[in-house]
C-alpha cells in the first residue's frame, strides 16, 4: 500500500468517506531548503548517513539554479569555506532568494566583505549567522504575494515549503467555513492562513510562540492594512492558561470575553496537540485542523471525543516521501 492507502486504512474507524488527494509535482516544489556543508559540498542525511550533493531536484527552480554556482564561489574562497556549517535557502514566488550562511566560528570583517561580494555578484540576499551574531543586524524580510495578500518571512520563521499546493490549501480552508463569527488561531506562524481568513471572519485572535514569526505577522497586518486581527506571542499551552484566567502582559490589550468564537484553527508541529490544548479546543463547535503528521493527527482525533471529522483532504506536500499534509474540519456531535 502507498502512504495514502495506509492513512485511509488507519483512519477508517473515524472517517468512512472518500478522501480527496491533491498531488504535487515531484520536482522543483520546495521553496525552503536546508543543507549541511562538508568537504566542499551540500550535505543531507539519510538513515544517519551523509548524502553529498551539488544540486537538489526538489528545490524550487530559483534555488536549484543558484546552488551549483554558489557552491563554486564557496569552494574558491578559503575564508568563506572554513568552518561553514550550514547553508539555508528560501525563495518566493517571484524567484527572489534569501540565503543564510551559518558558521561555527567568529565572524570577521573580511568574511563579511567576501560574502557581500558574492551576494552582489549573484544578485541574492544573504545573511550570516554564528553564535549570538547575525549580519546584517536588522531583520531581513522575504516578501511573498498570494491572492493579493502580502506575506513576509525571515530565515527563522516557519513557512509552508511546497509552493505548488499552498494556495490550494488556503482555498480549501476557506471552503470549510460556514457561518463565521470570530476565529481563534493557534500556531499561526507568519499568518499564512490568518491574513486571508481576515476577509472571512469578523475578528481573529491569532497566537504563535515564535518571535520572528510574530514580527512577520505584525508587518503583514500593517502592510495589508488589516484592522480585524489581534495577536499575542503565546504558546498553545499559555493560551490555554489564559482561557483559564491567567493574566499575561502580552495580552494586556486583549479581552477574550469580547470575542464570539465560532471556529478554532490549529496547525501544530509534528508532535501534535498537548492534552491541555485538546481540552481547550474541544469546547469549540468547529475545529479546523491542519496537520503535517497523520500519526499524531489520528491520536488527537481519538481524544476529541465530542467531535467528528466532517471533511478531510490530503495535500501531498512532500512527494516521494512518507510525509503528507492534512486539512480537515471537525464538528461537534
Amino acid at each position: 500500500m502507498n502512504k495514502f492507502e495506509i492513512f485511509k486504512k488507519e483512519i477508517s474507524n473515524e472517517y468512512t468517506h472518500e478522501i480527496p488527494i491533491h498531488l504535487s509535482p515531484s520536482t522543483l516544489f520546495r521553496s525552503r531548503c536546508e543543507f549541511g556543508f562538508s568537504n566542499g559540498r551540500y550535505v543531507m542525511y539519510k538513515d544517519k548517513e551523509k548524502v553529498y550533493m551539488k544540486s537538489f531536484s526538489v528545490a524550487a527552480s530559483a534555488i536549484k539554479k543558484v546552488m551549483p554556482i554558489l557552491l563554486n564561489e564557496i569552494k574558491n574562497s578559503d575564508i568563506v569555506r572554513k568552518k561553514l556549517f550550514q547553508i539555508n535557502f528560501r525563495s518566493n514566488n517571484r524567484n527572489k532568494l534569501l540565503v543564510t550562511f551559518i558558521y561555527h566560528k567568529e565572524i570577521t570583517e573580511s568574511l563579511i566583505l567576501k560574502i557581500d561580494e558574492i551576494s552582489k555578484k549573484m544578485n541574492i540576499s544573504v545573511l550570516i549567522r554564528s553564535r549570538k551574531f547575525v549580519y546584517p543586524s536588522e531583520i531581513f524580510y522575504l516578501e511573498e504575494k498570494i491572492n493579493n495578500i502580502r506575506l513576509f518571512q525571515t530565515d527563522l520563521s516557519f513557512y509552508q515549503p511546497n509552493k505548488f499546493l499552498l494556495e490550494m490549501m488556503i482555498e480549501k480552508i476557506h471552503s470549510l467555513i460556514d457561518k463565521p463569527n470570530d476565529l481563534l488561531e493557534l500556531y499561526c506562524g507568519i499568518g499564512t492562513f490568518t491574513l486571508s481568513l481576515s476577509k472571512k471572519f469578523e475578528n481573529i485572535f491569532a497566537t504563535e510562540n515564535n518571535r520572528q514569526s510574530m514580527k512577520c505577522l505584525e508587518k503583514a497586518i500593517k502592510e495589508n492594512h488589516i484592522k480585524n486581527i489581534s495577536k499575542a506571542r503565546l504558546s498553545a499551552e499559555e493560551l490555554n492558561d489564559a482561557f483559564n484566567g491567567k493574566n499575561f502582559n502580552r495580552m494586556k490589550d486583549i479581552d477574550l470575553n469580547n470575542f464570539n468564537f465560532s471556529h478554532v484553527l490549529v496547525d501544530p508541529p509534528r508532535s501534535g496537540l498537548s492534552d491541555d490544548v485538546i481540552n481547550l479546543i474541544s469546547e469549540f463547535s468547529n475545529i479546523i485542523y491542519v496537520s503535517c503528521n497523520p500519526k499524531t493527527y489520528i491520536e488527537d482525533i481519538k481524544k476529541l471525543k465530542k467531535h467528528n471529522i466532517n471533511k478531510i483532504e490530503i495535500f501531498d506536500q512532500f512527494p516521494n516521501t512518507n510525509h503528507m499534509e492534512l486539512v480537515s474540519l471537525l464538528t461537534s456531535n
